[in-house]
């Protein structure tokens, strides 16, 4: 096995096969770059719609540790204290064969101020777009005021409602749970979000009153985009620019976002899903409580979405967690637009500063995309569209590998491999594996060198593209069989 080289990203197996294997695969190589093939073909992939369950209540009732239960994974942020789920925030979930989405939210309190009034409002929102709401309530607590008022809202939105008496965590606590039929909610249903008491029961009602078909918004339809970046650098407030509305709670204090919040919106005439996430401090491991989980779940929304915007502020200089970050989009394989923000804030000299900041710094993607925003202004939002999809597009973009072994003949031919210790390696055939990202395996005759395999990345982004997503090549190396 031909070990990899420290930093590289290219994947290296071994390929066993003798002198006359590889001469056919030589053969097969030159008869099928003589023939014409399509064109590239863009691969769209296709998903279904989901009902909408919405989960509110007061802040620490147990919410989010109900949505945790419902998904069977620690997915959601929880800590005991009030208020840190602060955005509504969308999960696919299933229960007994039927899928839906759930949405977490913040606590509801009834006159709220600051930023508690805007975390209220997107409670509203969330119950608004849902097919069912189940309202959470502690029953060891049992109806406060603050329930009580959040009830005739519940009956002006004519949506089914569930009432989950939460914290009812063993058979002496029951009682308690009664107590809430005078919120005029219908039956109270017992549950221990915590131990998962009750939780079978609760489930088998919210998917007896689902519908057939979500009629809110949906998460699986639209392409995802994922929102990254540093505290702090604007991704909320280009979020809330691109809905038109105030969809994620924005704040001057860094670290306001915690849990990934997602919008549909229309952008180019088309719908994405954009979701907004946590900001990624300089490492992990130093982050503690909700914000070492929140870290975790920024990390998770990048691997669920099919292209990345990272957002960098451009009034300062570009860090070493900015590169981090584009880094770790290319490492899980996701298509990149990079957005520098708050261009507002620019003037001249910073301009040309960052010109060069980006020659150097940037200098391993240069085949992504750039666009200059400020989610104060709107100035450049409605561009990011057209970049996107331009990403997209090269993602899913798969060359037939007539094409492809016509153009890596042409390559090895004005340009070969250089001879190392008396051997020059040869490409004898090339085939696309993988789309979404484009991944390349290339059958050779020995080891192709980083910086010869950069070349041929190289001359396939100015061949067919490839603007905005990384390019993985896969090595299939001879080697001889022993005789016996």
């Amino acid at each position: 096995m031909t070990e990899q080289q420290p930093g590289d990203e290219v994947y290296v197996d071994d390929y066993a096969g003798d002198d006359e294997d590889f001469e056919a695969l030589a053969q097969a190589a030159e008869a099928v770059a003589e023939h014409e093939y399509d064109e590239i073909e863009i691969v769209e992939p296709t998903v279904p719609t989901l009902p909408v369950v919405a989960i509110i209540g007061r802040p620490n009732v147990g919410k989010s540790t109900l949505v945790n239960r419902i998904l069977g994974r620690r997915e959601a942020v929880v800590q005991d204290v009030p208020g840190v789920t602060r955005d509504r925030v969308r999960y696919e979930a299933d229960w007994a064969g039927t899928d839906f989405q759930l949405v977490d939210t913040g606590g509801w309190e009834h006159d709220a101020t600051g930023m508690r009034a805007d975390i209220a409002q997107q409670a509203q929102r969330a119950v608004d777009e849902a097919d069912v709401v189940v309202f959470v309530v502690d029953a060891t607590v049992g109806a406060t005021d603050a329930d009580e008022r959040v009830v005739p809202i519940l009956r002006a939105s004519k949506k089914p409602i569930v009432l989950a008496a939460n914290k009812v965590d063993d058979a002496g606590t029951e009682a308690d749970a009664t107590a809430l039929w005078s919120l005029g909610l219908g039956e109270p249903y017992p549950v221990s979000a915590l131990h998962g008491r009750g939780s079978g029961d609760l489930l088998d009602e919210i998917v007896a009153r689902l519908p057939e078909e979500g009629s809110g918004q949906i998460i699986a339809g639209p392409r995802r985009v994922a929102i990254v970046g540093r505290p702090n650098v604007g991704k909320s407030s280009l979020l809330n620019k691109l809905a038109g509305h105030e969809r994620a709670v924005v704040d001057n204090v860094a670290g306001t976002t915690v849990d990934p919040v997602d919008e549909v919106v229309e952008l180019a005439g088309q719908e994405w899903l954009f979701v907004d996430t946590a900001g990624i401090r300089r490492r992990v491991k130093e982050a503690s409580g909700h914000e070492y989980y929140a870290s975790i779940r920024t990390q998770r929304a990048i691997e669920r979405a099919e292209v990345a915007l990272v957002v960098i502020d451009a009034s300062e200089p570009i860090s070493e967690q900015d590169i981090r970050i584009v880094q770790m989009v290319v490492d899980a394989g996701r298509a990149l637009v990079i957005a520098f923000s708050k261009w507002d804030l620019m003037d001249d000299e910073r301009r040309r500063e960052l010109a060069r900041e980006i020659d150097l710094d940037l200098v391993g993607v240069p085949w992504a995309d750039t666009v200059n925003i400020s989610g104060l202004t709107g100035r450049g939002v409605d561009r990011i569209g057209k970049h996107l999809q331009k990403a997209l597009d090269s993602w899913q973009t798969r060359v037939p590998t007539g094409r492809l072994n016509k153009f890596l003949a042409e390559l090895v031919a004005s340009h070969p491999h250089p001879v190392r210790g008396g051997r020059q390696p040869r490409i004898l055939f090339g085939t696309q594996a993988a789309v979404r990202p484009p991944t390349f395996a290339l059958f050779t005759t020995g080891f192709l060198e980083h910086g010869y395999r950069r070349y041929v990345e190289r001359r396939l982004r100015e061949d067919f593209g490839f603007v905005g997503t990384p390019i993985r090549i896969n090595l299939r190396i001879r080697e001889k069989r022993k005789r016996r």
